[in-house]
């Protein structure tokens, strides 16, 4: 409760401090924020043309032009949000070495400008799919409000899991090293590109072990089909990502002083 409290008396600089960040990304640009729609947009567009009309990408019982298009751009843009959360938490007090030394405030704030960014962007690129869905007919009705709670295990895991790796991180530099690379290997193991009843039933059961996997074949269940998720599936990841955010919390209370100290 201290630290909402705090959080909340510091939002200005909380706010400020995303808008800085979005601004800086398109300064001296001659098209500006115009930028945050069109990489999206081109993005959209590749999958679509590419999959959907010159590979004529199927999936096994799902016909459609876009069906491949939307599996894949529902996979790969959540993937992109947990990633920027986790990639971008992992860094930030290393990142913000100066400001910690030579401000006082609470050092809760700078995850908290991460996620409203990794949010703000991802808000975008999201809306701007959703308009895809809406204007080609394949927008999934109800079941769209599914994303939602989808949203919320997706974000609160890598919160946790950014969390746990950026107070590591300060202490032990190779924890940073390691999870770039690891990531990436964790991106080809989860069915995102794929769907998952083209493997094998072993490597289909190993796929039970991987937090990501329930959760990207929710949204590509939903955003594909129009199926709303396997709740049941959805609780491994959920109770992880509370533990991670437990395990986030703890160690950033009990090293919060000794970061300053270590950077």
């Amino acid at each position: 409760m201290n630290y909402l409290k705090a959080l909340w008396a510091y939002r200005g600089f909380i706010l400020g401090s995303v808008k800085r960040e979005f601004q800086s990304k398109y300064r001296n640009s001659l098209l500006g924020a115009a930028w945050t729609v069109i990489n999206p947009l081109a993005m959209i567009v590749v999958y679509t043309v590419i999959f959907a009309q010159i590979m004529r990408a199927k999936l096994p019982g799902v016909d459609g032009i876009f069906a491949y298009s939307i599996y894949l751009c529902a996979g790969i843009l959540t993937w992109g949000l947990f990633a920027e959360i986790t990639g971008r938490s992992q860094n930030i007090f290393l990142e913000n070495a100066n400001l910690l030394k030579k401000l006082s405030f609470p050092r809760l704030c700078l995850p908290v400008v991460v996620v409203a960014n990794a949010a703000l962007n991802f808000a975008i690129i999201f809306g701007l799919f959703t308009l895809f869905l809406l204007v080609s007919g394949n927008f999934p009705g109800a079941a769209y409000l599914a994303v939602v709670p989808l949203l919320a295990i997706v974000s609160a895991f890598a919160i946790g899991l950014g969390m746990t790796l950026g107070v590591l991180n300060v202490f032990f530099r190779d924890v940073g090293q390691f999870f770039g690379i690891f990531v990436q290997f964790w991106f080809w193991l989860t069915p995102i590109v794929y769907p998952s009843s083209i493997l094998p039933a072993g490597v289909q059961n190993f796929m039970a072990y991987n937090p990501m996997a329930p959760l990207m074949a929710g949204f590509q269940g939903v955003l594909v089909l129009g199926q709303w998720p396997q709740w049941s599936s959805l609780i491994y990841p959920a109770v992880l990502a509370a533990l991670l955010c437990l395990l986030g919390m703890r160690l950033f209370r009990r090293h919060a002083g000794d970061m300053v100290d270590e950077l």
